[in-house]
């Protein structure tokens, strides 16, 4: 019979079991795995149950009377539950992070992170929803089935282009926030990086056309929200060339895609669009020819986020761009998504916003750009995730664009 794989919590404990019979230590010791062994996340309370009177008043009998109060006026459950404030993180575990299609149970580790994250760094309160099925139908309707105990919806690792039909379909039946992370989190962040990036250079996005590598769900939503931020062109190319109107052989969604972008009447390959370009944004993996990031326009901006090899690497981009940003922590200008995402959803919480406009999330990309002020460089466009400044720039900028376009409910 093999030996059991274990995975020990510290060093000792990988000496110890590496001298058992039965047991073969992975790797000796791998800290991710320590870190993960029984779960990232616990829940607490947030009231104490120290005698009788507290648990007659936390569950019966006093639950009963807040109740009966909640369901003669419903809206009372968002001032007398969590539901406030908290967001249900769901995946059915088809596109995570680098891994692709894992599965539910392979994707909670994952998961878990986000919401750990979402109370780090913006004091969101988050549930990992992992389901067992893949039918965008039968997904819509297990969330609007969950909505009830939840203040806002983030869509996660959703393979495209369903994705792009499950949060559509999610915000059109729902009342609270529905937000795909892949998607507008992305968006935000690089629309974030490039305005600042435009302002270091001395020009407007106005003036900038830019090139995006990669039609999927980050890929059309930073197409999106580029235009709606007043850039001079984009356009977009996925593994056949660039997006046009004159392929025949475009999806539904990118058919839409070539309605809003590439005013030039760009055709060929990436790297023919990629010449006198003055942005690169990279969101699917693969490779650019150094030749190609040459052609580009003088004073470029690179942003090679693909994950975990960029799509050129930034030694080998700043020979020629004036800015170079990747989705690496190792090095500058990560264009990292837990920059935008707490910050988004506690704005919304906040004001119990009944969706995520485009309002919204330009306010935030606008508001992240701004916490980056006089030390303004080539090598720091963006913020770092731990710069405490992020969040609450990001939430006060959200809910005052939510009371703006009049979603607010508070």
């Amino acid at each position: 019979m093999a030996a059991e794989i274990v995975n020990p919590r510290s060093e000792s404990e990988a000496d110890r079991t590496g001298q058992e019979g039965g047991a073969e230590p992975l790797d000796s010791f791998d800290p991710a795995f320590a870190l993960h062994r029984g779960g990232k996340m616990a829940v607490q309370a947030t009231v104490p149950i120290r005698d009788k009177d507290d648990l007659s008043l936390a569950y019966t009998p006093g639950v009963a009377r807040v109740c009966t109060a909640i369901a003669e006026q419903p809206d009372l459950v968002n001032d007398y539950t969590w539901k406030s404030s908290v967001v249900a993180v769901v995946t059915d575990g088809t596109a995570v992070l680098g891994l692709g299609d894992i599965g539910p149970e392979a994707s909670l580790p994952v998961m878990e992170g986000k919401a750990i994250l979402f109370k780090q760094f913006g004091g969101v309160d988050a549930v990992p929803i992992a389901l067992a099925c893949t039918d965008v139908d039968e997904i819509i309707e297990t969330v609007v089935r969950l909505a009830p105990s939840f203040g806002g919806v983030n869509l996660e690792d959703i393979s495209a282009p369903r994705c792009f039909e499950i949060e559509r379909r999610l915000q059109e039946r729902l009342d609270i926030p529905v937000f795909h992370d892949d998607q507008h989190g992305t968006a935000v962040v690089t629309l974030a990086a490039l305005r600042n990036a435009a302002r270091l250079s001395g020009r407007s996005i106005a003036e900038l056309r830019a090139v995006i590598s990669g039609a999927g769900a980050a890929g059309v939503a930073i197409a999106r929200m580029l235009v709606e931020a007043g850039i001079g062109d984009v356009a977009v190319s996925d593994r056949k060339g660039v997006v046009s109107a004159d392929r025949e052989d475009l999806t539904d969604v990118k058919r839409e895609l070539a309605g809003f972008t590439n005013k030039a009447g760009l055709t060929g390959s990436l790297d023919d669009a990629l010449s006198g370009a003055d942005v690169f944004i990279g969101v699917s993996g693969g490779t650019v020819p150094e030749a190609a990031v040459a052609s580009m326009a003088k004073g470029a901006f690179v942003f090679a986020m693909a994950n975990p090899t960029p799509e050129i690497h930034p030694e080998v981009a700043h020979r020629y761009a004036a800015v170079v940003a990747t989705g690496r922590s190792d090095f500058p200008n990560q264009i990292n998504n837990v920059l935008a995402f707490p910050g988004i959803f506690a704005g919304a919480l906040q004001v119990r916003a009944s969706r995520i406009t485009e309002g919204m999330k330009l306010a935030a990309a606008e508001a992240l750009a701004g916490v980056v002020g006089d030390d303004l460089a080539a090598d720091y466009v963006i913020p770092s995730p731990f710069d405490e400044r992020v969040a609450p720039a990001v939430t006060a900028a959200v809910a005052a664009a939510a009371r703006a376009e009049g979603v607010a409910r508070r």
